[in-house]
């Protein structure tokens, strides 16, 4: 009885190896493609923050160290940037000085290509108010205050309400709307504490109260 017993639980045990050791194995194999696979990836995107920081701080030595910017050097490495890290933070804080350098060289075509780039599709919520600020900037200077309003239509984030406000009333001034100037400045005012308030920014509201009397 003994042995027939032994007998019908190996066959069960064969039967059941035959019905669930192949799928176990293979789900077994596959848990572990996805361990180290997962593993290899993250390792990559150390590598690739890694070698994205080190572009990075050579071109904010090439922007900002010397005291004068090396414009060939922050474009070679703001390029490089964003064809080898396209999309991430370092690249697009390295089209901000692409734009800037272009700014500097009257080169403002140029400068708003690179910042539309950002805006259209920013790593994150500051870099895209940013670069939404500073491309509206770019078109003011192109006689486009118009298009420039439009790009800051809606409410800022907070950090950033007091300075999209001061914009859209420095491109309302340019266009001779006066009132709604005066009522952007006063937006902006609102949104700062009362010793930031103080500075520039009241002395638009000042100049525009002269401007009325």
């Amino acid at each position: 009885m003994t042995s027939g017993t032994e007998e019908e639980q190996l066959a069960q045990i064969k039967e059941w190896w035959q019905r669930n050791g192949k799928p176990l194995l293979v789900g077994g194999v596959l848990a572990l493609v996805l361990v180290f696979g997962w593993q290899l990836w993250q390792n990559h995107r150390v590598n690739q923050a890694q070698s994205a920081s080190v572009l990075y701080q050579q071109l904010l030595v090439a922007a900002l160290e010397s005291g004068e910017t090396d414009a060939a050097e922050v474009a070679r490495l703001g390029n490089q940037l964003k064809k080898d890290f396209a999309g991430t933070h370092y690249a697009q804080y390295g089209s901000l000085f692409l734009a800037k350098v272009a700014v500097d060289s009257g080169r403002l075509d140029e400068a708003a290509t690179v910042l539309r780039a950002v805006v259209d599709k920013p790593a994150d919520a500051t870099l895209g108010e940013l670069a939404r600020q500073r491309l509206a900037r770019v078109l003011a200077a192109q006689e486009k205050a118009e298009d420039a309003l439009k790009l800051l239509e809606g409410e800022a984030d907070q950090a950033f309400a007091a300075s999209r406000e001061e914009l859209r009333g420095d491109l309302l001034v340019q266009l001779g709307r006066e009132d709604e100037a005066h009522a952007a400045y006063t937006k902006a005012k609102q949104a700062l504490s009362e010793e930031a308030a103080i500075g520039g920014l009241q002395l638009k509201l000042d100049d525009l109260a002269r401007g009325e009397a």
